[in-house]
């Protein structure tokens, strides 16, 4: 039997987070870690908009969680430029309990997800090998 390659891997993810009423990052968070086969490591920039090539060659994905996008726009606006300057997929996860996204951020998603952890592991994946 061959193991899928895919379970050594380990992602390299940015996770949106800031003003987090609601804290979903949080939330969010504890749904990657409740899935132990799936190996992950969160990157963080003071800024994501001065954050150099360098540092983005390495984003196997950025998360995008919808229901912090009215209170952190220009953490947003950095993130949606990094995506298309480095070709980095975008993983866009629906606001807790909601069926909407902003419509700009779907535009630009390569994939939408609710809250179940294993959509969210096959959604992370996916993007990275459409990428």
């Amino acid at each position: 039997m061959f193991e899928d390659e895919r379970n050594d891997k380990i992602y390299n993810l940015i996770i949106t987070n800031g003003i987090d009423q609601n804290n979903e990052y949080g939330q969010f968070t504890e749904k990657l870690y409740s899935k132990v086969d799936f190996l992950w490591k969160e990157s963080i920039s003071g800024s994501y908009s001065t954050a150099g090539e360098e540092f983005y060659q390495k984003i196997d994905g950025i998360i995008l969680l919808a229901g912090l996008y009215n209170d952190n726009k220009e953490l947003f606006e950095d993130l949606l430029s990094a995506s298309d300057k480095y070709d980095i997929p975008l993983i866009l996860v629906r606001p807790l309990g909601l069926e909407e996204v902003p419509e700009k951020l779907e535009e630009k998603a390569a994939t939408i997800v609710g809250w179940n952890a294993n959509c969210i592991i096959d959604s992370i994946k996916d993007a990275n090998e459409i990428m």
